[in-house]
């Protein structure tokens, strides 16, 4: 099935690995465990603009989380092949043509396989699985079910308060850059989605931290 019959409301069977990813949630991950036990997948792309309708993703890049420790071995980039870019974007991500690209179905399995059912995490994370639910819609693919973490909301809960208004937020406060330099974050390879993955990894850690001086220790308290 192609994107015409995507448009014009056809379902699209699904694909075996999302099939398999969905019965990953049969199970849901019980809110008293600890955050020690708990594994984040920190993930960040990089897109030709900043309509989900029109703008595709040009590269994606992860890194695993197991508690409060960075598992460095389980990065994750991949490239992908777009014909149409945005001048715009070019200026801030400088990928004009990846040497090595990944077709669309496998990464599509591997990404899958990848996330499973642990936490999803990223700053402005919503935009990200935006344009990576429409990356995978050709495979049958409709939402992620994992549970999310932004880490934009996640440092305005613990810096004002579980009560904090976020439309009153500064904009420009709670930008990657100026939480990761409040946190004393190097910004090496920003906008890039690999390094953009490893500046957030390395706030989520410093957040979890700070989360549980405040008694954020299990799944339950971190996802209320």
């Amino acid at each position: 099935m192609g994107w015409l019959d995507f448009l014009l409301g056809k379902k699209t069977p699904k694909s075996s690995f999302v099939e398999a990813y969905e019965a990953g949630f049969e199970k849901k991950i019980p809110a008293v465990r600890p955050i020690s036990q708990l594994t984040f997948v920190v993930l960040d792309t990089e897109t030709t603009g900043f309509n989900p309708k029109s703008d595709h993703v040009i590269s994606f890049g992860a890194i695993k989380l197991k508690g409060f420790s960075m598992q460095v071995a389980s990065g994750m980039e991949r490239y992908f092949d777009v014909s149409v870019q945005n001048r715009e974007s070019i200026k801030v991500h400088e990928i004009l043509y990846p040497i090595e690209t990944s077709p669309l179905m496998d990464f599509g399995k591997e990404l899958l396989g990848y996330l499973g059912s642990d936490i999803i995490v990223g700053h402005h994370i919503g935009f990200d699985l935006m344009m990576l639910e429409k990356t995978l819609q050709p495979f049958g693919f409709r939402k992620f079910l994992n549970p999310v973490i932004d880490t934009k909301y996640f440092a305005m809960r613990l810096e004002k308060g579980p009560h904090f208004d976020e439309k009153t937020a500064l904009k420009e406060e709670y930008a990657l850059d100026a939480v990761c330099n409040r946190y004393g974050i190097r910004l090496d390879d920003r906008h890039t989605a690999a390094g953009d993955a490893f500046l957030t990894a390395q706030l989520l850690m410093k957040l979890l931290k700070i989360a549980e001086t405040k008694g954020i220790k299990d799944f339950g308290g971190l996802m209320r």
